[in-house]
């Protein structure tokens, strides 16, 4: 469990990463985290002697399409999460996340024909409701959540038939994304327009240079928990990233959270609490049956 709640609490933390290199533009900022990304994780998987999944891959053209839609809606989730947090709108973004579950239901209800017990419609109504009240009550739709969490929602669809691990899976992404992101920095450098280069803080280099780390140890750490926890577990320690990004955007970076807001988040509490312990209840019925 050490492991799995280690990975949640540093995404969690990651609005104090972006927001410490805000001074740079998202887009280079995504850039910088696909090529020390995939770095990082090629000497992690050098170490580890992993590369033989990457010749299998030349004989699996629909593996390889699959990985290429999952890597383009990570990079899209990414950007869209950097963005939010660097324009103040971490509580948004918290949002996406907490409603990322029940979008995950929904997906595998119209795209894989999962069926959907009654408690989980119930929760999937109160969100609908929430997300319908949030929208009502700021006058615009919370577009930055729905984004999110659909990107996200659609890359764990992608993911869970993968036929790689997580490692194996996220360095294959920046592998694909990584010629576009370089080419984009090389660029940036040339017309003289790079944060990297023209920034006067070391500590901002630093900190673009450790994205690689940044973006890969809560990952592995994730991996190890995972092997080691029952899905019911999992499922309730995700809800620390959400809990801290929404901490530290009222907390921290004081965002606004009027009683009205915290209205339309609680009902989505309540629906997440639904799908929880139905969750949990549903597994303890088939522990007990099996």
């Amino acid at each position: 469990m050490l492991y799995a709640s280690l990975a949640f609490l540093c995404w969690g933390l990651f609005p104090l990463y972006f927001h410490a290199v805000e001074e740079v533009a998202p887009q280079e900022i995504l850039a910088h985290r696909m090529v020390w990304s995939l770095l990082f994780l090629g000497l992690v998987l050098t170490v580890r002697r992993q590369w033989g999944w990457l010749r299998k891959l030349k004989t699996q053209p629909r593996v390889v399409a699959s990985f290429i839609a999952s890597a383009f809606l990570l990079s899209a989730n990414w950007f869209v999460y950097i963005w939010a947090v660097n324009n103040n709108h971490v509580v948004d973004a918290s949002l996406g996340y907490f409603i990322t579950p029940l979008v995950n239901v929904m997906l595998g209800f119209l795209l894989l024909h999962e069926r959907l017990r009654r408690l989980q419609w119930l929760a999937i109504g109160l969100a609908g409701c929430a997300v319908a009240w949030l929208t009502w009550q700021a006058g615009q739709i919370p577009w930055i959540a729905l984004i999110l969490a659909a990107t996200f929602g659609g890359y764990g669809l992608l993911r869970k038939t993968a036929v790689l691990g997580a490692l194996e899976g996220l360095s294959f992404e920046t592998l694909i994304l990584f010629p576009l992101a370089l080419a984009y920095m090389l660029w940036l450098g040339w017309q003289g327009q790079s944060g990297f280069v023209n920034t006067e803080s070391h500590g901002t280099r630093a900190l673009l240079l450790a994205s690689g780390p940044i973006t890969a140890i809560p990952l592995l750490l994730f991996a190890a928990g995972a092997r080691r926890l029952p899905l019911a577990v999992l499922g309730l320690l995700q809800y620390i990233a959400p809990t801290g990004q929404l901490l530290i955007g009222v907390w921290v970076f004081h965002e606004a959270f009027t009683p009205e807001r915290m209205l339309g988040f609680m009902v989505i509490w309540i629906a997440l609490a639904l799908y929880a312990l139905e969750g949990m209840w549903t597994a303890r019925i088939s522990r007990n049956t099996a």
